[in-house]
């Protein structure tokens, strides 16, 4: 078989373009996944170096090493008589000075191994009484992290000074001021034993395990719910395009790999669906297990005489010729939607929610037995449940707004007007979020009274919270569940008439228009009359 020699010069221009668009697209792709979500990517990485319990300390370390050759320096060139006037300064000749670092070296070293021991004792415990999702609270806690850096720091430290003080060098054999800065450390790492101690003693109480999961399911709601509803958000829901997306030409999507879906990058699959003219519809939200055989949600193409493609013409950053999906479309989704083998810490309320969850069902076990936590994780699931009643919660559609030059009032209205529909993503709702934390504490307390009256009157708590119809069925509901579980499963007749008449107040406090202006009080039958009987007798 022969080739021309036009045929041989075809191949190799269609090569040279191959490999000129090869670096083309890798900028684009890097570009795009570096640039696009930056404050999103970086806060996850930044999540992840906190996650691990090796960050501070190496930090510790290294400042230590960075600080024995910047004092050794300073030594040099510091006047030895003035050093002598410091009462607490170091003055002693080199053998004391190898002598006491020596000492410090040896006895930091030995505390941290310590406290890294108390640290694994104290983590095991709170594995099996708390559950391995709180793992991650003791290894994240900075006050642990800081302490034993300090001890490794300092050991890092005394051992560079340790290496600098000669024998037979009169002038610069013993560093004054670095001995004495190791001096300093020693005794701030003696006091921050103690204070390790007594921070651990504190950390593995229930009560301060519950708060911290609770600070943290707050922290996740502020990030995802605004405080007030926006008019953008108003005018979103109005769009054309929200009722005709689902008829337009779809193309499922898969994952690039399995696992739980920790991060949605939203800016980046705007940017994405503008360029294919389309709308990408993600139908699972974060802390999802998928495979890569899941579809995930679907590519909606807008057909070819969508009025946003008409357009093109006038405003050329607003719309581009509809495609549909390649191989680069399915690389650059992979960068959009972050996957990790394991469930980590992100911003997701179900994440946070679930560890109290988790603390009372562990509390509610045979092998544990404790009731009184599991109420105290009632209370403050319903803190964090009440919080996202009264809050915006996000919307889940996103448009694509175009950004013209010189813009003025007029033209942001007109751009807001002609904003494009780009991604629709999966919001839980606020029955979902109850569903996956007081309702699966329900289930495991089916046969415990003081929690199932603890879920009543949380029931009631958070109807203080509703601004909806809504919102108030979704209580109504909750609360029956509550009374069928007692029914059902409650010993004596007396506890489930009890729970029965405590179930029918609060169902009627919830029913009242003015409930939100009116105390909430339960009072039993017996208890009435018993309270009824002492105050005849006293009259």
């Amino acid at each position: 078989m022969t080739v021309n020699k036009d045929e041989t010069k075809s191949l190799w221009m269609r090569f040279f373009d191959r490999v000129q668009n090869i670096p083309k697209s890798f900028i684009q792709l890097w570009s795009l996944q570096t640039l696009t979500d930056l404050p999103d990517r970086l806060r996850n990485l930044w999540q992840q170096l906190i996650g691990s319990y090796w960050f501070i300390p190496t930090a510790c370390v290294l400042a230590g090493l960075l600080l024995a050759p910047l004092l050794l320096t300073i030594d040099q060139y510091f006047d030895r008589e003035a050093v002598r006037k410091i009462t607490f300064a170091f003055t002693g000749n080199d053998d004391a000075a190898r002598a006491i670092m020596t000492s410090i070296a040896g006895a930091v070293l030995g505390v941290a191994g310590t406290t890294f021991s108390i640290t694994i004792a104290v983590l095991s415990m709170a594995s099996s009484q708390f559950g391995p999702r709180l793992l991650r609270n003791f290894l994240t806690d900075t006050p642990n992290q800081f302490v034993l850096g300090a001890f490794i720091g300092t050991f890092s430290y005394s051992l560079l000074v340790l290496k600098s003080i000669h024998k037979y060098d009169v002038d610069f054999g013993v560093p004054q001021l670095a001995v004495t800065f190791a001096i300093i450390m020693a005794i701030i790492c003696a006091l921050l034993l103690v204070y390790f101690v007594q921070h651990m003693v504190h950390a593995i109480q229930a009560s301060h395990v519950i708060q911290g999961a609770s600070n943290e399911a707050i922290k996740n709601i502020h990030y995802w719910y605004s405080d007030r509803c926006e008019i953008q958000h108003q005018r979103d829901i109005e769009h054309q395009d929200l009722q005709t997306f689902h008829t337009w030409s779809s193309t499922p999507i898969y994952p690039s790999s399995s696992g739980y879906v920790q991060q949605i990058y939203l800016e980046s699959l705007i940017t994405l669906t503008q360029e294919y003219g389309g709308v990408v519809q993600i139908q699972v939200n974060t802390g999802d297990y998928v495979t890569n055989q899941n579809v995930i949600g679907y590519f909606y193409q807008r057909p070819a005489d969508h009025a946003s493609n008409q357009k093109i013409t006038d405003l050329p950053h607003l719309a581009v010729l509809p495609r549909a999906p390649d191989g680069e479309f399915w690389q650059r989704f992979a960068g959009c939607i972050r996957l990790e083998q394991r469930l980590s810490h992100s911003n997701d309320i179900s994440y946070s929610l679930s560890q109290m969850t988790e603390i009372a069902v562990r509390a509610l076990s045979p092998g544990i037995n404790d009731p009184k936590t599991a109420v105290n994780c009632v209370q403050s699931l319903t803190s964090c449940l009440s919080i996202m009643m009264r809050r915006q919660p996000p919307t889940s559609y996103h448009f694509h707004v175009p950004t013209q030059e010189n813009e003025t009032s007029e033209t942001i209205d007109q751009a807001q007007r002609l904003s494009i529909l780009a991604v629709v993503t999966y919001i839980p709702t606020i029955l979902d979020f109850i569903n996956i934390s007081l309702g699966e504490i329900r289930r495991y307390a089916a046969t415990d009274l003081m929690v199932l009256k603890a879920l009543c009157q949380a029931m009631v708590n958070l109807n203080y919270s509703c601004v909806n119809h809504a919102q108030q069925q979704t209580l109504l509901h909750e609360l029956e569940l509550i009374k069928r579980a007692g029914e059902e499963n409650l010993s004596y007749q007396e506890l489930v008439d009890d729970l029965m008449e405590m179930c029918q107040q609060a169902e009627q406090f919830i029913l009242d228009e003015d409930a939100q202006h009116k105390h909430f009080h339960y009072t039993s039958e017996f208890a009435a009359h018993i309270r009824q009987s002492l105050q005849t007798q006293s009259s």
